[in-house]
């Protein structure tokens, strides 16, 4: 499997993360974890299964993924290849007015907010394409098309950073209170902009920094309780749940995304 991360362009920055282009020449599977962004895809060659109730179904070629709280596991076939746009948080106000909170959890195909035919001539066009540089020019194509830069609120915005900061630990009733709004209000305008609850949103960010910083921790334990966990069977609850293993079979595997 090959990985191609590009950035964006100066006037999509604001709104996208980057561009990853995973290419396989053999049929392979990948794992990935929960993260903070939305995602765009685009496969314009190959096949990709997932495995929901125990039957394989095919992802199709255009699809929008929201955040979600547990892993997934992606079987490729061979020769396929997939351009992700990777949103900040935030970003899909910029292209759709669809309230991120209803993308939770799931994936689906992005016909169901962008127009089936300009979705197919971006695919079309992919294919077609000499190198990922071009593919990623036509992905910011179609999406500088369809750029509104609709006002956010700003504390939307600064609720992420102090969640951030704080690496995920924070409670939702005090970050409100210090962004001077009620908890209601900082709730419903959080998921509709950011696509999970003020709670599931600092859970991942969590989990995912005790993952990136594990290997500086003495123990498991430490870990665990800088994550902001007293209890290590609740922590090892919720780190299955997000990885899909234990944390001994997680940190043994190595390779994720």
């Amino acid at each position: 499997m090959k990985l191609e991360r590009f950035i964006p362009s100066a006037a999509l920055a604001p709104f996208v993360k980057e561009y990853l282009v995973i290419e396989t020449g053999q049929a392979t599977e990948s794992q990935t974890i929960p993260d903070t962004s939305l995602v765009l895809s685009f496969r314009f060659s190959g096949n990709i299964m997932i495995t929901a109730n125990g039957a394989a179904e095919t992802i199709p070629a255009t699809v929008i993924s929201g955040l979600r709280k547990h892993a997934r596991t992606f079987q490729y076939t061979s020769s396929t290849a997939n351009l992700l746009v990777i949103l900040r948080e935030c970003g899909i106000a910029a292209f759709s007015s669809l309230p991120a909170h209803e993308l939770f959890g799931r994936s689906v195909s992005s016909d169901n907010v962008f127009k089936g035919a300009e979705l197919r001539e971006v695919l079309d066009r992919m294919a077609e394409a000499k190198h990922n540089r071009a593919r990623v020019t036509l992905a910011e194509d179609f999406l500088l098309k369809k750029l509104n830069t609709r006002k956010t609120l700003p504390v939307i915005g600064d609720a992420v950073k102090i969640i951030k900061q704080q690496n995920g630990v924070i409670r939702v009733k005090e970050l409100a209170a210090s962004l001077h709004i009620s908890q209601d209000a900082f709730e419903k305008r959080f998921r509709s902009l950011i696509g999970s609850t003020p709670k599931q949103f600092a859970s991942i960010i969590r989990l995912r920094h005790l993952i990136d910083k594990y290997p500086t921790y003495p123990s498991l334990t430490d870990a665990t309780y800088e994550a902001g966990y007293f209890d290590q069977s609740h922590f090892i609850k919720d780190f299955r749940l997000f990885t899909g293993r234990t944390p001994t079979e997680f940190f043994s595997a190595g390779q994720f995304w």
